[in-house]
């Protein structure tokens, strides 16, 4: 199974909450994460222990350079930001070197994969909620 690590606690409430549901990674990981692919999120540093926070499903997996980014994107991966601005400066941080407009990105979502969810069952038999 494929993990898809984040190095701040800062994420752990976020993705716990369900409010960070995307990540942006720097460069063409295109060919490291597919759509429908299972993946385990955790919350660590590289050789030293991780926490597991959940099991996710891939639900999209998108390359484009920095600039194209939309606001909701950013937002998908940060809740707190909305320009590109505040996330070319924190992806500064994480990989230690400035980010430019014209950089590759990779924006990774996901969706958390639980036991049971609520409704999803009578979604699915047709009742109570829209059907596809």
């Amino acid at each position: 199974m494929q993990v898809l690590n984040f190095y701040s606690q800062i994420f752990a409430d976020q993705l716990k909450r369900g409010r960070k549901t995307a990540t942006i990674r720097l460069g063409d990981k295109s060919h490291r994460y597919r759509k429908n692919e299972a993946v385990l999120v955790t919350i660590g540093y590289q050789h030293s222990p991780r926490e597991k926070v959940f099991d996710a499903v891939i639900d999209q997996v998108e390359v484009k350079r920095f600039k194209d980014l939309s606001p909701r994107e950013i937002e998908h991966d940060n809740p707190e930001f909305r320009r590109h601005d505040e996330l070319a400066h924190f992806l500064e941080q994480i990989y230690g070197r400035p980010i430019g407009p014209d950089d590759t990105v990779t924006v990774v979502r996901f969706s958390q994969i639980v036991e049971h969810p609520v409704g999803v069952t009578d979604r699915l038999r047709g009742i109570g909620g829209a059907q596809n």
